[in-house]
């Protein structure tokens, strides 16, 4: 692994020019075939078991969800590192590569929601107040994202394939959603929520998208600055294949992996009539729990809202983000699998679980007061040109530094050159 001091000499790299973006890969490990087999029987049982309770629509968005999946991970696509790389050694590849991203679905979105592109007629995009509860949550999300080791859909990925630890940050997850929904009346009677801005109101799709683009291009211009400042190490590539073998096997490359998520988003829109989001599920599967053990959530305020009630009467394999967060995890569990990465993991120090845990409570509360998380709110809120998905970013970036700062406390060290890619 390169090091803080492997780095190359400022001096001898030129005015504008940095230390390489990425080490080269190792080779990728044999496939884990059991699990690969184990993992494609999930996938047919989900989609029969998806297409009989709620059609093949949302089987559609199932097929998504895996593609979602497999290319999390095998572009180890995640925005926890990401941030924590740009904050704490200065090193902006994996946030250059979000701004790919957005840039992609931001298109896509400026031409399929104006002209309703959607197999339902409509596109119902996230567009979320700019308020106090905005910024309280996305700063608790930021916090714990760093304690939990992932986000929200690096949490699905990482559980996917086999990383254990992750499974305690999904849990926190849960109970952060249901502790948000008990508190539900008090973030949306008491706080003001403040306005609803729609860029694409304001200045027509066309201003909208190139505002956008302007903003993208100025983050991507901001990282190489901060990157001539401080003169970060290289990312260590996870392992890989070679040729055509790599489509399946080992990493891609980041600007791969921006490229296909973007279009994926875009591809949820249109199949599902709204864009791709993570943790509403997770509050939903904390209700159903609930009611296992005899509570009755269709009385409280959150299943008040007619579109929380539809969900919560249902079956779990009829909602929407449900199926796209299912998906993402077995898509992981194949695409880990076939990369020989899937590995679980039997001992983890008990520290290291209650960062998990507090993490994901952390993310799971802040994602429903500030109308979504790292995909909800940022990615498919951006996308949505909805001003409140610049704004959680910036303040997640906030969270983030408070979260290094906790980091330590837990026994959970800080940035290395491998953590941009996780």
């Amino acid at each position: 692994m390169t090091t803080l001091g492997e780095a190359p000499p400022r001096r001898l790299l030129g005015r504008f020019q940095t230390a390489p973006a990425f080490t080269p890969a190792p080779e990728a490990p044999p496939a884990n075939r059991r699990v690969v087999a184990i993992g494609l029987v999930v996938w047919v049982a989900l989609a029969v078991a998806v297409w009989a309770v709620a059609g093949p629509r949302m089987a559609g968005v199932l097929g998504l969800g895996l593609a979602l999946g497999f290319t999390l991970f095998h572009s180890r696509f995640g925005f926890t590192g990401a941030w924590r790389q740009l904050v704490g050694v200065g090193q902006g590849a994996a946030l250059r590569a979000h701004m790919l991203m957005l840039a992609t679905a931001t298109t896509l979105f400026a031409v399929i929601v104006p002209f309703g592109l959607t197999l339902t007629g409509q596109a119902n995009v996230f567009l979320n107040p700019v308020g106090i509860p905005l910024f309280v949550g996305a700063f608790l999300f930021g916090v714990g994202m760093q304690l939990g080791g992932s986000c929200a859909s690096g949490t699905l990925f990482a559980v996917g394939s086999g990383q254990s630890s992750i499974v305690y940050t999904l849990v926190g997850f849960v109970l952060g959603s249901m502790l948000s929904i008990a508190t539900f009346t008090f973030w949306t009677r008491t706080v003001p929520q403040g306005p609803t801005v729609d860029l694409a109101a304001v200045f027509g799709f066309p201003g909208a998208l190139a505002l956008s683009l302007l903003a993208m291009a100025g983050i991507v211009a901001l990282t190489y600055v901060v990157a001539r400042r401080r003169n970060p190490p290289p990312v260590d590539s996870p392992p890989t294949d070679h040729g055509w073998r790599r489509v399946l096997r080992g990493s891609w490359p980041l600007w791969v992996g921006a490229l296909v998520l973007g279009g994926l988003n875009a591809a949820v829109l249109v199949v599902s009539g709204a864009p791709w989001g993570v943790t509403s599920a997770f509050g939903l599967w904390g209700s159903k729990i609930a009611e296992l053990f005899g509570a009755n959530p269709a009385s409280w305020a959150y299943f008040q809202v007619p579109a929380n009630a539809k969900s919560l009467a249902g079956p779990v394999l009829a909602d929407r983000v449900s199926v796209l967060d299912v998906g993402i995890m077995a898509g992981a569990l194949v695409a880990s699998a076939l990369g020989g990465a899937f590995v679980l993991h039997r001992s983890i120090p008990w520290r290291t679980v209650v960062a998990a845990l507090l993490g994901g409570i952390l993310m799971g509360y802040g994602a429903r007061l500030a109308g979504g998380c790292n995909i909800g709110a940022y990615f498919s809120g951006i996308a949505s040109f909805s001003l409140h998905g610049w704004l959680w970013g910036l303040t997640a970036i906030v969270g983030t530094v408070a979260g290094l700062a906790l980091r330590p406390l837990f026994g959970l060290g800080n940035p290395t050159p491998s953590d941009s890619r996780c």
